[in-house]
């Protein structure tokens, strides 16, 4: 009895197999174009999770816009020159007609709110109405900038060579789009202005279009990479162009799912067609078995039939374990995540019955000459046999020397990965060359940054925030953040209320104090207030003086940079007045938030599938030392892996979070094979089907033999994947670099480890022997 039913209907009809892939093909089309994306990382967490709730609390209390672009100005000569301010003017002008920008909350010289006095009466109004024309008119606005510690690294930099408009988003606004747009109001300036373009919308947003268009560009060029791969690997056209067939059939069929279930594409998913094609190529120990069998049974259906008795254990097994690797995705919290591992396992679902009947009924049809020839090629010995024996023969003839060698890599590496450090950074997603991070490294340099995070004080007491002690506890505050290396700029009522003080009293710097009196203070923010437009003050607090909002400004991206603002609060807590409490808000607090929440689930879900596939295995060989025997090649390279990263300094953020999963699931699979093949050989000896030999010889033969479907297998997939060296994202650079490392790796440590551990553990003949 055949071990697959499903085979011999394919070999039987092969006709009516293709046909019905056909029409199932094309019901996958339909949905396609109700195609959605989403490229906002905030939708990776559900609306009412507790980051997004309280953030959106703070910004409908303080009047503040959850995206905010920064555009900065910089000349080298300084900044406060006729035709520099005359641009400055002419690009804020234009930018506030744009459409999806909050125009009131703009700020720039020309909007700013500037606090003065004149004559014993307070003046508040737009710093620069204007653009100044006379030297007079630019020495009142230098005295202005550089008098006012407010807007000092805010709109100007301490050295006068950059100033900055900053352009707060309307809700569900494209960063990119308007960024594009700002960058086409600056062309038109034709000075000697350097000018950027920066923000977490802007690097969000350009992220986003960037994946989908390098998805849309890779994918194919990856496709044409595997089949001429394949082609050379067997010289057959028809081969190759029905591995690549299988592998867009379960991407169409997969996405179309996603569609038709009403789930937009993320970040995250939008990335199974690469994993699908990845994991497709397991299909490549069926073709190698396939050209083996040809030459040894003349009847084509035997042949075939032949090859999936062969290999369909380790196929289906195969796909379970990275089946498993992905499904555990779906318990975790994050609904992207969840959406993403559903989609892989069902596109390796689709891909195994694929392999049970498309690929056989293929085989069935493929013309005598092609199957022949492809045959003669796909199994000739040569320079690979020899260098798979030799692999496999030192590691069955050394032993205990080469399991050793590899304790010690494995030592090493994992001293390595107790290095590592978890932290994201989108802006840290663009090649250091980029245009993105180019003006987010310029603005951070010269300005107080363009990360923009909260701190809300709060307390029960009515108008608490007019009272000195709550002004000097932010005043506090503000000091102790403003000491940390990664901010920049904080700002908070206490500082409008210190302005306008020293105002009253005829501009004399050494009364920038915050008054003894809760009335003087009272008085200054009503001044203020009356005069200043609405968002200045209520961006800093709320109308009932109970909430105090401390705008941060932090020079970097990294999720870290916002969890140090956070222990320095903590540290501050205990020195503040009693009732008053403190929390963060803002997109830098959210990029926390979402980096712990997301990166920690997916390692949760790995170490979760380790363990799934550890008892996979086990149920596999029917043996939990068998198991352990096929663990151990997957584990040494996840350890060789970390340990790189964590040697090289490199942080462990989502690319490496997702390739982990990716890792697991391709690792184990060689293993699968190495074994099944292994065992099946000598139970094979045992009945007297294959010629008797030695436990080295039988090592050696399933080196050469299904070894030769690990090779292949690794190289298609690391030749597949080297495009992606050159995209002009970091994250795909990363995942490329590491899918050519994994793939050579595990492929090599099955090799070699395996028969050494087999060989350690028995010298024997038996098949049974490690059970």
């Amino acid at each position: 009895m055949r071990s697959f039913s499903l085979v011999r209907f394919s070999v039987e009809r092969p006709w009516a197999v293709l046909l019905g892939t056909a029409l199932i093909t094309i019901l996958a089309l339909l949905p396609l174009p109700r195609i959605r994306t989403d490229t906002n990382p905030k939708n990776m967490l559900p609306p009412t999770s507790p980051v997004r709730v309280r953030n959106a609390d703070v910004e409908r209390t303080f009047a503040l816009y959850e995206d905010m672009i920064v555009v900065g100005i910089r000349n080298d000569a300084g900044v406060l020159n006729p035709a520099t301010l005359a641009a400055v003017y002419r690009i804020t002008e234009s930018i506030l007609d744009l459409d999806g920008i909050a125009a009131r909350d703009v700020t720039s010289f020309v909007t700013i709110t500037n606090v003065s006095s004149a004559a014993g009466t307070l003046n508040v109004g737009p710093l620069m109405p204007e653009p100044p024309r006379s030297p007079e008119q630019i020495a009142a606005l230098r005295r202005a900038l550089f008098g006012n510690p407010l807007l000092i690294d805010r709109v100007i930099s301490r050295d006068g060579r950059m100033t900055a408009i900053y352009v707060p988003l309307e809700k569900g606004a494209n960063g990119k789009a308007i960024a594009d747009r700002i960058r086409a109001i600056v062309a038109r300036e034709r000075g000697t202005d350097r000018t950027y373009v920066a923000g977490d919308p802007v690097a969000r947003d350009t992220f986003g279009a960037e994946m989908f268009r390098l998805m849309a560009l890779f994918s194919p060029i990856a496709a044409l990479v595997m089949f001429v791969a394949i082609y050379l690997m067997f010289r057959s056209a028809l081969l190759a162009g029905t591995m690549l067939a299988v592998a867009m059939i379960a991407v169409l069929w997969s996405i179309g799912a996603l569609v038709a279930l009403g789930f937009p594409v993320h970040i995250m998913s939008s990335m199974s067609p690469v994993f699908l094609m990845a994991i497709a190529t397991d299909s490549i120990h069926i073709f190698n078995e396939f050209f083996f069998r040809r030459r040894e049974i003349p009847d084509r259906k035997e042949a075939v039939l032949a090859t999936m008795d062969a290999v369909s254990r380790p196929v289906r097994y195969t796909a379970l374990a990275t089946a498993a690797g992905f499904a555990v995705l779906l318990f975790m919290s994050i609904v992207p995540v969840k959406v993403f591992g559903g989609l892989i396992v069902f596109g390796t679902i689709v891909l195994r019955i694929l392999s049970f009947s498309f690929i056989p009924a293929v085989l069935t049809l493929m013309p005598d000459a092609g199957a022949v020839s492809g045959a003669e090629r796909g199994a000739s010995s040569g320079w690979i046999g020899r260098l798979l024996r030799g692999t496999a023969g030192t590691g069955a003839r050394h032993p205990r020397a080469t399991i050793a060698a590899v304790a010690l890599i494995a030592l090493l590496s994992g001293l390595g990965a107790s290095r590592i450090v978890v932290n994201n950074n989108m802006v840290g997603w663009f090649k250091p060359e980029s245009e993105i991070r180019t003006a987010d490294r310029a603005v951070n340099a010269s300005l107080g940054g363009t990360s923009l995070a909260y701190i809300v004080a709060s307390s029960d007491e009515p108008e608490f925030f007019k009272s000195p002690e709550a002004l000097h506890a932010l005043e506090a505050l503000q000091r102790k953040l403003e000491g940390l290396p990664v901010v920049g700029k904080t700002v908070s009522v206490a500082d409008y209320v210190k302005r306008v003080y020293r105002e009253l009293q005829d501009d004399d710097p050494r009364m920038e104090t915050i008054p003894g009196e809760r009335e003087t203070i009272g008085q200054c923010l009503f001044l203020f207030s009356s005069a200043a437009r609405p968002s200045d003050l209520d961006n800093v607090v709320d109308y009932a003086f109970q909430k105090a909002n401390v705008w941060v400004q932090l020079k970097t991206w990294d999720a870290s940079a916002m969890r140090e603002v956070i222990r320095a609060v903590k540290e501050f807590e205990p020195v503040a007045p009693r009732g008053m409490t403190f929390f963060p808000a803002g997109i830098a607090y959210f990029n926390l938030v979402w980096n712990d929440e997301v990166l920690w689930d997916m390692l949760r879900g790995f170490l979760l599938a380790l363990i799934a596939v550890l008892a996979i295995l086990a149920v596999n060989f029917r043996s939990l030392r068998w198991a352990l025997v096929g663990y151990a090649p997957l584990l040494i390279t996840i350890l060789i892996i970390y340990g790189v990263v964590g040697w090289t300094g490199k942080q462990f953020d989502m690319p490496i979070a997702v390739l982990s999963c990716l890792s697991l699931g391709m690792a184990v699979d060689f293993s699968i094979h190495f074994i099944g093949r292994y065992q099946e050989r000598r139970e094979e000896q045992a009945r007297g089907t294959a010629p008797a030999e030695s436990l080295v010889a039988s090592l050696l033969w399933t080196a050469e033999r299904p070894g030769r479907g690990i090779l292949r297998n690794a190289i298609l997939f690391a030749a597949a994947f080297s495009v992606m060296l050159f995209a002009p994202l970091t994250p795909y650079v990363t995942v490329g670099t590491f899918i050519v490392a994994m793939m050579l790796l595990s492929a090599g440590l099955t090799l070699l480890l395996i028969p050494a551990l087999i060989t350690a553990r028995d010298s024997s003949t038996q098949p049974t022997s490690l059970q």
